[in-house]
């Protein structure tokens, strides 16, 4: 389970509030990606804090509640216009900052999950499965994962054939079945392989369409 006591010891070294960063969703096909940057008052941790994939989403929701109670809470996104433009390390990096930046008071450190290191408003070390580890970053997954998740589900009621209230823009069997039988919408990632693959074609043929309806060029021998 994860404990305090990355945090106890930079509170050693400085005075500052300590924050705990994660993301959620670098890997689906579709919707934003969330991070967020959790404050814990040491006196006032939640029980039963834990990495949100380890946990069922009515626990996280419960911790959720308890987290956004008790805590300093900023959330970050990068939408997929964004990841599309930047690439999914560089937008996750932007969620990072954003969220940081949105805290309601100013983090002096920040412990990061993973060994990406972002640029954030306050220096910052990583943490190789940070979330199961430190409990400030996983509060963190949790108020990230259900962010997104209560995301996903709000786009399922605009585009229900993609299943994403229950995968949550993942690539499941579901989601890419239906992204070959009716292809992408405004909310899918189209620099990410399966979402390009199924629009290539289309690029290609409105490319040779373009092409065959310029005008000749002049001044070229026959």
């Amino acid at each position: 389970m994860p404990h305090y006591i990355f945090e106890s010891r930079l509170l050693k070294t400085m005075p500052g509030p300590i924050a705990g960063v994660d993301e959620a969703g670098r890997g689906p096909l579709a919707g934003p990606v969330v991070a967020a940057a959790v404050i814990l008052n040491r006196k006032r941790i939640p029980r039963g804090l834990n990495d949100s994939k380890q946990m069922t989403p009515d626990a996280r929701e419960e911790a959720f509640v308890r987290i956004m109670e008790c805590a300093a809470v900023g959330v970050g996104e990068a939408s997929v216009d964004e990841i599309d433009l930047i690439n999914i390390r560089q937008a996750t990096h932007l969620a990072m900052a954003r969220a940081v930046r949105a805290l309601p008071l100013a983090a002096q450190f920040a412990l990061v999950d993973g060994n990406d290191p972002p640029a954030l408003p306050c220096h910052c070390d990583t943490l190789v499965d940070g979330d199961a580890r430190s409990v400030s970053i996983a509060a963190a997954s949790i108020i990230a994962k259900v962010t997104r998740d209560r995301i996903m589900q709000k786009l399922h009621e605009q585009f229900p054939d993609y299943g994403w209230f229950t995968n949550k823009g993942y690539g499941t069997e579901e989601h890419v079945l239906a992204l070959n039988r009716i292809g992408p919408c405004p909310h899918h990632r189209r620099s990410f392989a399966p979402v390009y693959e199924i629009l290539r074609p289309i690029d290609s043929r409105e490319q040779f369409l373009a092409e065959a309806a310029a005008p000749p060029l002049t001044g070229i021998p026959s």
